[in-house]
């Protein structure tokens, strides 16, 4: 589920020359008015430039900068206050809202972690089996749950690991493989995050700006990401783990590793509680709901959706089924001899808010763009690209987002970039999601710096590896995810999510 985007403001050389040059540059911008016949597209651009200097630099936290539109869009009459609040609660926000209380749910009674641990105990005692047991329950948590809570939690598990096997061997063997085993897991977790619409921001980011852009587009819904980002995610996992393992993984026989650890560790659970048995039926038909609610064509073939029995099928939608179960958790006994219920608000209370106000700064700068013209305007000079084959335009921008997404926000990136990008397909007249779904893909694979996202500084704040390990397997794994990016997207792309090869689509010109 969603990675925690938002970082302290460094007080360092950066985010001081970032906290003047963002309304400086805004200043600027709107001093050169780039189209006097429309004043609303300079000061979106003005906006613009200062929300992403500020978010690059983290002048200040990223929710603060992504307040900014409801002062500066009205004020410079790009658009109303009131239709620019209405961009900061939307079914995009109910869908991470109510993902985001069962996973809560889910740690509240441990089902995560005997989940991961069960995962870990049905892999043998070779290195690389360990290693591939770690990978893949990192990777399904956090296709569900905050991708730096899997890796906070797998962290522990994999140092206790570490810790046990240094206490029984002495061969010296154990240092690489302890860096494969810390980077396998960092990694696990941005790649799980791929494969669900609430696995990471970016994904709902996407979902969210794609409608505000493209309003008579047909809707990106949970299972059509699903069956388009899971064979990309699951692929790029084995991948992973493969060349983790040809790097770090000793002989058979240099290590003594057993299962004991992880006996202990769930043993330490005890019996599944009524609580968890709760949680695990909840969150099990949460995701039946999803991945059926709508209609599901791929090719000639369409499977109906259970919404269908609705009077109103278009009505629901994922945010809908992800607040009912979520609700559902508090309405359920936990029987856990306190009278409590299965969910409770000082859990849920943990909500990451700032979240939440930085999707609703950046589908509010997604707005304006669409309302005050600037995307048309920015696609129009950016038509050159036009001139490239499709299929090097893609792998273009999904390798600059790759590597920009090292020392930025994911999602700030993400947001920053989408509007541009619906803008460019429309100019140059190929299909919006041609390159509004591989940068999105994209913008969750930086696997380089420790700074890229918080797995990668989880794992390098343990003091076990150094930059130079995770930058040397990351610069790989970069490219790697690229070209299977690009692929996916010109095959799967096609008859999962209906994308056009060929021209731009009727409802991309009606949407504009």
């Amino acid at each position: 589920m969603p990675e925690h985007p938002d970082r302290t403001a460094s007080a360092g050389w950066s985010s001081r020359i970032g906290l003047v040059a963002g309304p400086a540059v805004a200043a600027l911008l709107l001093a050169l008015d780039l189209e006097p016949a429309r004043p609303s597209i300079g000061a979106t651009a003005a906006v613009a430039a200062w929300m992403a200097i500020w978010w690059i630099t983290e002048a200040v936290p990223l929710a603060v900068t992504a307040l900014l539109p409801v002062v500066l869009f009205p004020s410079l009459g790009v658009m109303p206050g009131g239709a620019v609040a209405s961009h900061y609660f939307n079914h995009v926000i109910f869908l991470f809202i109510g993902g985001f209380i069962v996973a809560l749910a889910m740690e509240r009674w441990n089902l995560h972690r005997r989940i991961a641990l069960r995962i870990l105990l049905a892999f043998g005692a070779h290195p690389r089996s360990i290693l591939a047991g770690f990978m893949i329950a990192t990777w399904f948590l956090s296709m569900w749950i905050s991708n730096t809570a899997a890796t906070m939690m797998m962290v522990t598990i994999v140092l206790a690991v570490i810790a046990r096997v240094e206490s029984r061997d002495d061969s010296g063997a154990l240092g690489r493989f302890a860096i494969g085993l810390l980077l396998g897991t960092a990694y696990a977790a941005s790649i799980g995050g791929i494969a669900t619409l609430v696995g990471t921001p970016p994904n709902l980011s996407f979902v969210r700006i794609f409608e505000i852009q493209f309003p008579d587009a047909p809707p990106i819904g949970f299972a059509s990401w699903l069956f388009f980002a899971l064979p990309i995610s699951v692929t790029l996992l084995a991948i992973t783990w493969a060349l983790l393992a040809w790097r770090f993984a000793p002989p058979p026989g240099a290590l003594h590793l057993d299962r004991e650890t992880f006996r202990e560790h769930y043993a330490a659970l005890g019996r599944p509680s009524w609580a968890e048995r709760v949680v695990l039926v909840d969150f099990a038909v949460l995701v039946v709901l999803w991945l059926t609610r709508a209609d599901l064509t791929v090719g000639s073939l369409t499977l109906p959706g259970w919404s269908r029995l609705f009077p109103q099928p278009g009505f629901l939608n994922d945010g809908t089924v992800a607040v009912a179960l979520a609700v559902a958790l508090f309405l359920i006994p936990s029987r856990a001899g306190d009278g409590g219920r299965v969910m409770d608000w000082t859990t849920a209370s943990r909500l990451p808010w700032h979240i939440v106000l930085l999707f609703g700064g950046g589908f509010a700068l997604a707005a304006a763009f669409d309302h005050g013209g600037l995307s048309t305007w920015m696609g129009e000079r950016l038509d050159a690209a036009g001139a490239l084959p499709p299929i090097v335009m893609v792998a273009v921008l999904c390798v600059a987002l790759t590597f920009l997404t090292e020392l930025t926000s994911n999602t700030a990136t993400t947001e920053m970039i989408l509007p541009v990008l619906a803008g460019l397909a429309v100019a140059i007249g190929v299909d919006p999601l041609l390159v509004m779904v591989p940068v999105t893909v994209s913008c969750s694979c930086a696997f380089m710096m420790p700074v890229a996202t918080p797995p990668n500084a989880l794992v390098f704040a343990s003091g076990r590896l150094r930059v130079a390990d995770m930058a040397r397997v990351g610069f790989v794994l970069n490219l790697i995810g690229t070209v299977l990016i690009v692929a996916a997207t010109f095959t799967l792309g096609r008859w999962v999510l209906g994308i056009d090869l060929d021209g731009i689509p009727a409802w991309a010109g009606e949407g504009r």
